[in-house]
């Protein structure tokens, strides 16, 4: 059983920055990838960030440039640093870790933080 545990969140105005923490109860050094999902209202949940093994990382066009995935090893912990925010990136964010290389999809997720943008 792994436990994800995200933080951070909050209500941010337009324009404004937030750094979302996913807090793993086991080395993340052990995942094949960890993400960063985001479910608006009425929207289906879409990836917006993924940082691999390799610390290779990608993005959803809509966080390049503004948003920048991360990892601390030692903690246990990823990071979602989250810049120039807008009033469409209201969601709550998920973090998530693929722990088998077998097959496609992420394993385990947490239960989520969320975040809101004021115009």
């Amino acid at each position: 059983q792994v436990q994800l545990v995200e933080s951070g969140g909050g209500l941010v105005q337009a324009g404004g920055s937030l750094r979302l923490s996913c807090a793993a109860s086991r080395s993340i050094s052990s995942f094949i990838a960890m993400g960063w999902y985001r479910q608006a209202p009425g929207k289906q949940r879409e990836l917006v960030a993924t940082i691999h093994g390799s610390g290779y990382t990608n993005y959803a066009d809509s966080a390049k440039g503004r948003f920048t995935i991360s990892r601390d090893n030692a903690k246990n912990t990823v990071y979602l640093q989250m810049n120039g925010l807008a009033p469409e990136d209201t969601a709550v964010y998920y973090c998530a870790a693929d722990a088998t290389p077998w097959k496609a999809g992420y394993d385990y997720w947490g239960r989520g933080t969320q975040v809101t943008v004021s115009s």
